[in-house]
């Protein structure tokens, strides 16, 4: 009895000290880091993909086409690396999160979950972009349609497909209502701000992350497509997206509106960098 009083106290106190370590300056550095890197990714995207509507670049208007418009510059590297550990410490941010309760939302599964997809995913930047600087040239689109491609190589595979599509959709449509309700403001330390930044900040963070909700359901819509037609060339992430939207009436314009759009989400997200309650 006495024994199993000890190892519960014991696991308790292992618990704590987790706790408290995912609490410490060390650990919100890591925090603000990663949204930092995930601001600057989103600009980097919207920036690709306004020469792409322009016709002045040949990069691919994603993660991977930004990354590798970075490295041509100078500098370019250095930007690499800190990008790279950026989004390294925005996934072991997110991963205690989802360890131990996410900040301003109640006690959950739900909101862990989330946490730990965002980990899971910004781990995966941070392996695209340790990947582009060691000189591996890939096309992320043309690896997305050729995953789809062979999971569509029977009927369960195609159900899969479409599923992971309709999640997408959904996934879009909140991010959607939740830029129209403005729900990423009660994440922000609000009190810090003066009067006029807070609207700023509101309103660049209630069109970012409709825009960026917007493409991710367009893209989303895309892998249904696909699924639906059998044909993985129709799947793709953003920069497929944003492509079919230059293919339709007033395409550039659309583009253009989209990729500013992403850019805003990006600015918006320095200044969750800098106000995230963490």
């Amino acid at each position: 009895m006495h024994s199993e009083s000890t190892t519960g106290e014991s696991t308790t106190g292992v618990i704590s000290e987790a706790k408290r370590a995912s609490e410490s300056p060390v650990a919100q550095f890591l925090a603000r880091a990663g949204l930092t890197a995930r601001g600057v990714i989103y600009i980097l995207i919207g920036w690709v993909a306004v020469l792409v509507a322009l016709g002045q670049s040949s990069q691919e208007a994603d993660q991977r086409g930004a990354l590798e418009l970075l490295a041509g510059k100078p500098y370019g590297l250095v930007s690499l690396w800190l990008l790279g550990i950026g989004f390294a410490a925005y996934a072991l941010w997110r991963l205690s999160e989802a360890a131990f309760g996410v900040t301003a939302e109640p006690p959950g599964a739900g909101p862990r979950l989330k946490s730990l997809a965002r980990a899971v995913l910004y781990a995966g930047f941070a392996y695209l972009t340790f990947d582009v600087i060691s000189g591996t040239r890939h096309s992320q689109t043309r690896q997305q349609q050729d995953m789809t491609a062979t999971a569509m190589g029977n009927t369960a595979g195609r159900w899969l497909v479409g599923i992971v599509g309709l999640a997408v959709v959904i996934v879009g449509l909140v991010l959607v209502s939740e830029g129209a309700r403005r729900k990423f403001m009660k994440y922000l330390r609000t009190w810090e701000m003066s009067q006029g930044t807070r609207r700023v900040v509101e309103l660049l963070g209630m069109v970012g992350t409709i825009a960026r909700g917007l493409v991710f359901a367009l893209a989303g819509v895309l892998v249904i497509s696909a699924a639906v037609t059998h044909k993985a060339s129709q799947s793709g992430g953003i920069d497929k997206a944003l492509l079919t939207l230059r293919n339709q009436p007033l395409g550039e314009f659309l583009v253009m509106l989209a990729a500013l759009g992403l850019a805003v989400f990006g600015i918006y997200g320095l200044c969750e960098a800098r106000w995230r309650k963490v």
